[in-house]
């Protein structure tokens, strides 16, 4: 079943926080000159770098070493003029006032380290995953901010701490990941009490991630926290040297890392190809999609240098777009062949080298038939990106809770019909409660095959796994 479409605010969507990271400005940084702050409290020892270094884009060519790893139809697509920044200021600033006042009254001060949830025994991937319950197996397919567990909405409500309301819902959802947004970062000390909050109480280790891409999307260095931060992306691909990509991929890994993040949503790997784009622009490598791909390959190994998990996005390609996904259906009109030609070739050059690809929710009727999301299509996720193009790892939706999938779906519809057609983790619902029991109940009744589960869990627990989070 389809629902017909909310009428949502078009202000409203742009402050609402998602997976792709559209909470950040979109202006670009001024200059060329960033600022680089050691931090303190970093565990490894590139977080502990000299402070208030000014690093400026034409020196970030001396990379570290490398280090060797062992529906109803979609509305036609319009240009959609972004808001002034005069308006989204005032608009953040008052909405961002009262939910800190809200929670203020909720969590004042990081609760006391409670004793860790009992944990699954074995670091394989194949012990781990004959321990669990049917409840944990559809627990490992959803990762969502730590704000929906309690609210279960898509709204940012600072929180910023594991507390026994935190402790509580995660028995009854046991998540296989939590991804942080602006609004949940406050302190670095703050931070590593929540991501290792997280992980005390989960039973089975967590896929604890963020958008960390560097330029406007960077959670931790646009919240005013003691790390690198780099320009844009289509900066660094201005440079034509893919060995900054390399050294912004190395060093984000690093400090990200050091506040107990194992994952990052990047690198982007659009080709940026339409002026009128409003959601992707600059965070893309560039205009060229075989110079891009260099690019995208070298963040890559970086972030795996770094000891992180690296994520491809936006399949299958969102930088010929108009309109922005987190506010409405977005079209490309594009043919496979077409697609083939420029937007694919960052994605299929580095699909053997990335742990994740991330589906966009754009429709493609040139390529499925149909308005369906390709987030949501099999032809897309399975008959393309699995079978096609031959892609062995985890494919992962973007925030399920975005305008173009809730305004024509529930949230357990597309939980189900993404499912189905192929993906292995599901991003941010924008009712977690509703998604999980309609999955959990979908498999009880057959509607999904307990061999369609198992598939999914066993790439996701061997990808935490291949990094060390299970033993």
């Amino acid at each position: 079943m389809i629902r017909k479409s909310k009428l949502l605010p078009v202000i409203l969507s742009v402050l609402m926080l998602c997976a792709c990271g559209s909470e950040e400005s979109s202006g670009e940084p001024t200059g060329t000159t960033t600022t680089v702050t050691a931090a303190s409290t970093a565990s490894t020892a590139s977080a502990t770098a000299a402070a208030e270094t000014s690093v400026s884009t034409e020196a970030l060519t001396s990379a570290p070493e490398t280090v060797t790893e062992t529906e109803t139809e979609a509305p036609s697509e319009t240009v959609t003029e972004a808001p002034t920044e005069t308006v989204t200021e005032k608009v953040t600033e008052s909405v961002t006032r009262k939910q800190t006042e809200k929670q203020t009254e909720k969590q004042t001060e990081a609760p006391k380290k409670p004793v860790p949830a009992e944990k699954v025994k074995g670091k394989t991937a194949k012990a781990v995953f004959e321990e669990l319950t049917l409840e944990e197996k559809v627990g490992q397919v959803f990762i969502t901010r730590s704000d929906a567990l309690i609210y279960d909405d898509f709204a940012d409500h600072g929180v910023n701490y594991v507390d026994d309301k935190v402790r509580e819902a995660l028995k009854k959802i046991p998540l296989g990941g939590i991804t942080l947004f602006g609004g949940n970062a406050k302190t670095p000390e703050q931070i590593l009490s929540f991501t290792g909050g997280f992980q005390d109480a989960s039973r089975v280790p967590m896929i604890m991630t963020l958008d960390e891409e560097g330029g406007n999307v960077a959670r931790l260095a646009n919240a005013g926290f003691p790390v690198t931060k780099f320009p844009s992306m289509g900066k660094i691909g201005d440079t034509g040297d893919p060995e900054q990509a390399y050294t912004a991929g190395y060093t984000i890994g690093k400090y990200i890392k050091s506040y107990g993040f194992n994952s990052d949503l990047a690198p982007v790997a659009d080709v940026n190809t339409n002026p009128l784009n409003i959601v992707i622009g600059t965070r893309a490598f560039g205009s060229d999609p075989v110079m891009a791909s260099k690019f995208v390959s070298r963040y890559i190994d970086g972030l795996h240098a770094a000891g992180a998990m690296s994520c491809l996005k936006h399949f299958p390609g969102h930088g010929d777009t108009i309109a922005d996904t987190h506010i409405s259906a977005a079209v490309v009109n594009k043919t496979w062949d077409e697609l083939k030609e420029c937007e694919l070739i960052p994605f299929a050059d580095n699909l053997d080298k990335t742990d994740m690809v991330m589906a966009a929710h754009i429709a493609l009727p040139n390529v499925t038939g149909d308005n369906t999301p390709a987030s949501l299509s099999y032809e897309i996720l399975t008959n393309k990106l699995r079978k096609e193009m031959g892609f062995k790892g985890v494919i992962i939706t973007d925030g399920l809770g975005m305008n173009a999938v809730r305004n024509y779906y529930s949230s357990g519809e597309a939980a189900i019909k993404s499912f189905m057609a192929g993906a292995d983790i599901l991003l941010i619902p924008e009712k977690i409660s509703e998604a999980y029991t309609a999955l959990l109940n979908a498999v009880k009744s057959g509607t999904v095959p307990m061999s369609r589960l198992d598939e999914s869990v066993m790439r996701i627990l061997e990808l935490k796994e291949k990094y060390g989070l299970l033993g």
